[in-house]
């Protein structure tokens, strides 16, 4: 930048860094399991997939969500999940329930 553009910067628009190092605190939230929350309504609040410490060349899913009024999260490398999951991040937050159909999971 110039020493102009600089001067003529308005320092309450500019982004605060938080706002995208977001992806590296840790999601508030109690842990679950995928089978303790089969066939409920629950609310997605946020998501994040990085990479799976247990799967090389694989994704790990890992999403915040509201269920009976307490807030919990979620790990899992269910590629149907992670997919799903992708195709709606700009929804959020979004009511849904997991299912599990034959050996794999799936929001429905």
């Amino acid at each position: 930048m110039t020493i102009e553009e600089i001067k003529a910067l308005n320092v309450n628009a500019v982004e605060c860094f938080a706002n995208f190092a977001r992806d590296k605190l840790p999601m508030p939230g109690t842990k679950k399991r995928l089978e303790e929350i089969l066939n409920k309504e629950i609310i997605i609040l946020d998501f994040r997939i990085t990479k799976s410490n247990k799967r090389e060349n694989s994704e790990c899913l890992q999403f915040q969500f509201l269920c009976d009024g307490d807030v919990f999260v979620l790990f899992t490398g269910s590629v149907v999940l992670i997919d799903q999951i992708k195709a709606i991040k700009d929804k959020l937050p979004l009511k849904t329930t997991v299912v599990k159909i034959d050996k794999y999971y799936s929001f429905s």
